[in-house]
Formats: C-alpha cells, sequence, structure tokens
C-alpha cells in the first residue's frame, strides 16, 4: 500500500472528482475542493453519461437523454459554483461513456491527474457493504493516488 507523504501533498496540482448528482459526490467535491485550496489546485469535475438507456418504462416516454444531459450541466454548474465561492477554479466536463470505470480511468490518464477523490456511493442501484461499485473499482483499477470520501 502507498501512502501520500507531505512533500507529494504539495505536488498535488490537479484534482479529478467524478460528480454524478448524489449527496455523497457533493461531500467528495468538498474534499476536493479542501484539498485544492491547501495546493493551490484546480479541480476538474467528471459526469459520465451512459450511451445505452433503458428503452422501457417511464424512462422510455419522452426525451429522456436530454433530461439526464441537463441535469448533470445544472450538477455541474452548481459544483463549480460551490468551488468558485472558496477560491477554486473548476472545470466541468459531460461525457457520454460506455463502462463508467473505463471512462474515468481513461480520462484521468488523459488529463495527467495527480489525485483522484470520489464519494464512498453514488447514484448507483444496488448498494455494496463497503464501497460503490465504481469506487471499488477505481480503487483497485486506477494508475493514480485514490482517496475514498466517505
Amino acid at each position: 500500500m502507498k501512502f501520500i507523504g507531505m512533500a507529494e501533498v504539495t505536488k498535488i496540482k490537479k484534482i479529478l472528482v467524478p460528480l454524478d448528482g448524489s449527496k455523497n459526490s457533493i461531500k467528495g467535491l468538498e474534499v476536493a475542493i479542501y484539498l485544492a485550496r491547501q495546493c493551490g489546485a484546480v479541480i476538474t469535475g467528471l459526469c459520465v453519461i451512459p450511451f445505452y438507456i433503458p428503452l422501457t418504462g417511464p424512462k422510455f416516454l419522452g426525451p429522456y437523454r436530454k433530461h439526464v444531459k441537463k441535469q448533470a450541466a445544472d450538477f455541474m454548474n452548481a459544483a463549480k459554483t460551490l468551488a468558485a465561492k472558496q477560491g477554486i477554479v473548476f472545470h466541468g466536463k459531460i461525457v457520454q461513456g460506455d463502462v463508467i470505470v473505463n471512462d474515468i480511468n481513461n480520462f484521468a490518464a488523459s488529463g495527467k491527474f495527480d489525485l483522484l477523490v470520489i464519494a464512498s456511493r453514488g447514484l448507483g442501484q444496488v448498494s455494496g457493504w463497503f464501497l460503490g461499485s465504481v469506487t471499488n473499482e477505481l480503487v483497485h483499477k486506477s494508475k493514480m493516488p485514490v482517496l475514498v470520501v466517505k
């Protein structure tokens, strides 16, 4: 297990925070904002919208994809406002993806982030015993340090 020492903390300049609109993801963002203030870092919030949306039930009736994109944009704007109130630069990015964990890891690698901060669980429908499924996979597959916020 690798721990981040104080000298390494000061090297954190780019923080990635996966956001899904849940209250828990806001907790992750708040911790990222705190860290960004300590290190002078910039935060990028990432929201992954699934390519595949159910074609049955009430989600099929009406422009569900457009609704999901608007919700994500509204949430990113709220996150940007929260960061700005603390003097932190926040870049919001909304992408469509296939496998959320892979999409987050690929985005993280392409942006050369120093730290990934994620809530222990988000909006997932199935509850695990300890961590949400996306968080659990990121902890095991990420090539960068991951801070899990409970």
